[in-house]
């Protein structure tokens, strides 16, 4: 066997270091499992595992000043809970007072940031661990107090690997989500590359719907980029691999306004020009495009030059051939004008190259453009409490959710007393992973869970009894916790089996867990069937009810962003941070509104009696939305005119009207088009932009904008076939 050449030991070495958390749980489960086996404290196995556990699930992405900081919130937080449930476990009524008590205020606390949520669901469920563990020792007659002990020790171990990984690799995880959010993005650009199919009878409907779903994992992946970059910068300016780390996710931002703009209706384009190769050159364009934008996430993972390659040049000089020849052939002013919009987007596709040229080297950008980041983290105390208490109503998703899992806890712990199982704070257990904030997820999760229980016991038992020796079990028991890190995230049912197969080979070193087999899968139905009917009855969650409020907050911010555009038309094109926040303002709501019509479609037919609406009203907003991306991906610094007057007005109004559509959606009736409306409308329609070169900016801007007028027209149709009298998704005082 060759040995490895550097550059291939430093790529292991890479590799390695990505997967983070499942080989930081290897290190301290194997460490721990080596020190009680060598002490001979095995019996303490059991608390110090869980604890670990708890504290890697409250683990959120940050330096390691900022991750030793939250260890310390966590481990307080961890002992105030453990400790109480232990003082109030033989009193019944404080104990599920206290336990429903905690459960609403830490699930409240995840209005702050992710980082507490994280926190605060990671204490549940160590207060969860902690009955299992005083059960437990009960039955071995142990002193109290030393369980709590030992869960903190467990998760105070996993803290030390955990700062110390962030210490030796700090900007490994930026670097991680860097790679994820440029693979995310050229798919979505080789997928945005489809639309130009010059067919007729495609269903361009269908295509925009995937683009919108599509356009949701690239938002989620930018803001968790963002993030991370921000935890390692703070207030002063970035060096080295974060400052390049930086740069490129700006790149990434603007090629994603880029890719998501839209210069013409697909189906006049592919009517147009069908006999023609014009649009399999765009296509081939934006699909090599895509193809870079993914080389490039290759290029991070290994820290190699990015190099961007010539097929993107010569497909652009051949796009511009095509556009040439047709020029030549084009003879009917509509011809003409829908080409017109071709060469636009030949503009963009060669800017769009450009900023793909840049990640070469991101930092040059420093230079031309403002890079701050927009901190969304709370400022003070008092930010934190305003943002908790913003969020105590009964119109609020996460109120609901809080509430809703304190009163399935306090129905399983009723029931766990009424019925005497064996281990049944399994019950609660099982409670507090499968009950989630929508209907659909709970679900899921239900099924996921009972299944992945099942086969986690049926593999418990074959190794057990294959394995009777305790250190082969051992080793199972890690294997099992490593696997369980490494899939909880993507494969909920395998994450399931392998915590099942954990508990399994950890209890039987203390004792027979074939006495576990049967209580475990009983006590999973029973806490899973719990959590299904308390999200079915306890304040649900429909998705149908919030599409209003969801739907008036992507009005708003399309608004927000046209503004911003139009500014920069008078200014010059400027990434500042004003137009950069409300850009991402903007595709944030997007892609909340098509999160929610998805989650609508998991849910009972009956509470979504029109989500055909919502559906097609996804479909229109994020539409408009590409022709707001158009705009500014074209922005540039114009002369006044009188054809620019016209057409800044008509931007105004465009802003204005969706305004008034947002304040229509939560009212619950949406009003007449304005005598003001129909006036800048039928100015633009009259207006004529100057011919020429001279002109081709103010033509892309007049294309554009008229197409912002036909979706708004068409977003007021179906706002109005939704909030019908007598339509169960008008909105109500209390949603229910």
């Amino acid at each position: 066997m060759l040995p490895l050449s550097s550059d291939a030991l430093r790529q292991r070495l890479r590799s390695f270091a990505s997967r983070a958390q499942p080989l930081r749980i290897l290190l301290t489960l194997g460490s721990l499992m080596a020190v009680c086996s060598y002490t001979g404290h095995t019996d303490a196995v059991i608390p110090l595992f869980l604890g670990a556990i708890a504290s890697a699930l409250a683990e959120t992405d940050d330096s390691w000043r900022g991750r030793f900081r939250a260890q310390l919130v966590t481990l307080a937080c961890f002992a105030v809970l453990s400790f109480s449930v232990e003082a109030l476990f033989g009193r019944p009524v404080l104990f599920i007072a206290g336990l429903a008590f905690a459960a609403f205020w830490l699930t409240m606390l995840g209005a702050v940031e992710a980082r507490y949520k994280a926190i605060a669901y990671a204490t549940l469920i160590l207060a969860m661990y902690a009955t299992l563990g005083i059960e437990n020792q009960g039955a071995h007659g142990h002193d109290r107090g030393r369980e709590s002990l030992l869960l903190l020790a467990g998760a105070g171990w996993y803290g030390v690997f955990s700062v110390l990984w962030c210490a030796a690799f700090p900007a490994q995880p930026v670097q991680a989500r860097l790679v994820t959010l440029f693979t995310v993005l050229g798919n979505f650009v080789r997928f945005k590359a489809s639309l130009f199919e010059p067919l007729r009878g495609i269903d361009i409907e269908q295509k925009r719907l995937s683009l919108a779903q599509l356009n949701a994992e690239v938002v989620s992946e930018l803001n968790a980029a963002k993030e991370s970059i921000f935890r390692r910068i703070g207030a002063r300016a970035p060096t080295g691999r974060i400052s390049r780390y930086r740069g490129l996710y700006l790149i990434a931002q603007d090629v994603h306004e880029r890719a998501s703009s839209s210069h013409d209706d697909y189906n006049a384009l592919a009517d147009a020009f069908f006999h023609s190769d014009l649009l399999y050159r765009c296509q081939r364009v934006l699909g090599l495009q895509g193809l870079a934008c993914q080389r490039l996430a290759s290029s991070i993972a290994r820290r190699e030059p990015f190099e961007v390659g010539e097929e993107t040049v010569q497909a652009l000089a051949d796009l511009r051939g095509a556009i040439e020849h047709e020029r030549a052939r084009a003879t009917t002013p509509e011809r003409l004008a829908l080409l017109a919009s071709v060469e636009a987007l030949a503009r963009n596709l060669a800017q769009l190259d450009g900023q793909l040229a840049g990640a070469s080297q991101p930092s040059a950008r420093a230079g031309r453009t403002e890079m701050g980041l927009f901190n969304r983290s709370p400022r003070s105390w008092r930010d934190a409490v305003e943002r908790v208490r913003r969020q105590l109503t009964p119109r609020s998703p996460l109120f609901r959710h809080a509430l809703r899992l304190a009163i399935a806890l306090a129905v399983g712990y009723g029931v766990m007393h009424v019925i005497h199982p064996a281990q049944g704070y399994w019950i609660l257990l099982t409670t507090l992973f499968v009950c989630q904030q929508s209907f659909g997820d709970t679900v899921s999760r239900m099924g996921q869970r009972i299944t992945g229980t099942a086969l986690g016991v049926v593999a418990g038992w074959a190794l057990l009894q294959l394995f009777p020796q305790p250190l082969v079990q051992s080793v199972i028991a890690v294997a099992a916790g490593v696997l369980f890190f490494a899939t909880r995230a993507t494969r909920y049912l395998l994450a399931t089996a392998a915590m099942t197969l954990l508990v399994l080979m950890c209890f039987n070193q203390v004792g027979d867990s074939g006495l576990l087999l049967v209580p475990r899968l009983v006590d999973t139905a029973i806490g899973s069937a719990i959590a299904g009917l308390a999200v079915l009855l306890v304040l649900p969650h429909w998705q149908a009810r919030r599409i209003n409020e969801l739907a008036a907050t992507a009005m708003r911010s399309h608004a927000g962003y046209l503004r911003r555009i139009v500014e920069q038309y008078g200014t010059g094109p400027r990434d500042h941070l004003d137009y950069r926040l409300a850009r991402r303002n903007d595709h944030n709501a997007d892609a909340a509104l098509s999160t929610a019509v998805s989650d609508m479609f998991r849910e009972p037919g009956y509470v979504r009696p029109r989500a055909g609406i919502a559906l097609r009203f996804l479909i229109r907003s994020h539409t408009l939305l590409s022709y707001l991306s158009a705009l500014g991906a074209h922005r540039a610094a114009l002369p006044d005119s009188p054809h620019m007057a016209v057409l800044r007005d008509a931007a105004e109004g465009a802003a204005a009207a969706l305004d008034a559509l947002a304040g229509g959606l939560q009212g619950g009736a949406i009003g007449d088009d304005p005598a003001t409306e129909l006036a800048v409308r039928a100015a633009l329609a009259a207006a004529v932009a100057p011919a020429g070169d001279a002109g081709a900016a103010e033509r892309t801007i007049h294309t554009e904008l008229a197409l912002v007028w036909l979706q708004i027209d068409a977003l007021r149709t179906h706002a109005r076939e939704w909030l019908q009298p007598g339509d169960d998704a008008a909105p109500a005082p209390l949603e229910t």
